[in-house]
């Protein structure tokens, strides 16, 4: 773990009389991002999950969904007219236009949703796990930014025990997000997932302990 701004070591939420810390976690694809965000959740942090936000967004008859399809064509649609996911991601990972136009739709109603959730949240700690956090303007609604990050090869192993998708479309993928090394300039903690998960919750109980003591 890695303290990227240290005159930030003080508690957030003591020092503005806030009553809840709101921390953004990203990463790169595989890197273990939604790893972090559960073992935060264990500590009792509430966690809004990006990627699932934006899984509903795009659930058939959503506006979403309805520009998506005529933007990229019936040819994303399963057999029940569900948006087939592989499908999209092979159109949208192989040019980037179509990748941009994607998150153009996508993105603002997940932003809306996320505002929404954390002004209504009551919790304390509110974990915001989004993987395009940066790419997405998110920064500036989270009091602190932690980076995960992961060897490549360890992205890559990560990825393909859970996906059918090969190296080079794994890569496709991390290509396509903000280098995680110009991430990392902008984090104030870096969690380093390449080794076992005891290791990685170490670092996240350091980070808890840094940011808000009990």
């Amino acid at each position: 773990m890695q303290r990227q701004n240290h005159n930030k070591s003080y508690p957030l939420a003591k020092r503005q009389g806030k009553t809840k810390l709101i921390l953004g976690i990203t990463g790169s694809f595989g890197s273990g991002k939604t790893t972090v965000a559960k073992i935060f959740k264990s500590y009792k942090a509430e966690v809004i999950d990006a990627d699932k936000l934006a899984h509903n967004c795009i659930k058939r008859g959503a506006q979403a969904y309805k520009r998506m399809v005529a933007i990229f064509g019936k040819d994303i649609l399963k057999k029940n007219r569900v948006i087939d996911r592989r499908k999209l991601s092979r159109v949208v990972f192989n040019k980037k236009n179509l990748l941009r136009r994607l998150n153009n739709i996508v993105h603002p109603q997940v932003i809306r949703i996320i505002k929404s959730r954390i002004k209504q949240s009551r919790a304390r700690l509110i974990v915001l796990d989004a993987p395009l956090l940066i790419e997405a303007d998110l920064k500036k609604i989270v009091d602190k930014l932690i980076v995960v990050k992961a060897t490549q090869s360890a992205q890559i192993k990560r990825i393909q025990k859970r996906s059918p998708l090969s190296s080079r479309d794994i890569l496709k993928r991390i290509r396509s997000q903000i280098p995680l090394r110009l991430k990392e300039r902008l984090a104030d903690f870096v969690i380093d997932n390449s080794g076992t998960l005891k290791r990685t919750r170490k670092q996240v109980r350091q980070i808890r302990r840094l940011l808000w003591k009990n």
